[in-house]
């Protein structure tokens, strides 16, 4: 067995470092079978999830809005009025009737730079999911509603809509969901905790 440059991978290396944890646990095994199960009982109700995630993404210092469908676009002009934004920059094939009235709103191209989506300062995507007991968005960057990862890294603030059916309860949901997003291909960006995508 060849373990690698700067590996030792000798029987007698092996050998040693069994015996010694063997000697640590007193030569026992556990025997009890570890459960595979990361869901836990049942699946939540889609009400705990919501209130599972948005207890998250507080606790991440993100600001959290739940609306009702037909209210996106206002609770979105209420946002940029809370932060004197006069653009707001969009994801190709965004829903329109999430974008407010009376803001510039800018959709992306391959034409503005880096320097052009920190000038705006405001963008507002879709995403692919959200992991409840994780607080985190997930976004496959898909042409349609997502878009590119700069416009998300990019500008100081993040607008993220998340539709109560994209709300997975666990790491292992979102694994699956996931699935086609990794056979297309697709760069997958993971949202979580206090920092600056957050």
């Amino acid at each position: 067995m060849n373990g690698g440059p700067g590996v030792n991978a000798s029987p007698t290396a092996r050998d040693d470092l069994l015996r010694a944890v063997r000697s640590a646990i007193g030569g026992k095994r556990p025997t009890d079978e570890i459960s595979r199960d990361y869901s836990g009982p049942g699946e939540p109700h889609e009400s705990d999830l919501v209130g599972l995630l948005v207890e998250r993404l507080v606790d991440y210092r993100a600001n959290v809005v739940v609306t009702e469908s037909g209210a996106v676009a206002g609770d979105v002009a209420q946002i940029l009025a809370d932060v004197e934004a006069k653009r707001l920059l969009t994801a190709p094939g965004l829903s329109r009737e999430w974008l407010p009235g009376g803001t510039q709103v800018v959709e992306d191209s391959v034409d503005l730079t880096a320097r052009d989506l920190d000038e705006i300062g405001h963008v507002i995507t879709g995403c692919a999911l959200a992991v409840a007991n994780l607080g985190s968005l997930v976004l496959d960057h898909r042409p349609t509603g997502q878009g590119r990862r700069a416009i998300t890294l990019v500008p100081d603030h993040h607008i993220c809509v998340v539709r109560t059916e994209q709300i997975v309860p666990t790491l292992p949901d979102a694994i699956k969901r996931l699935a086609q997003s990794v056979r297309e291909g697709l760069p997958i960006t993971f949202v979580s905790g206090p920092s600056a995508t957050s």
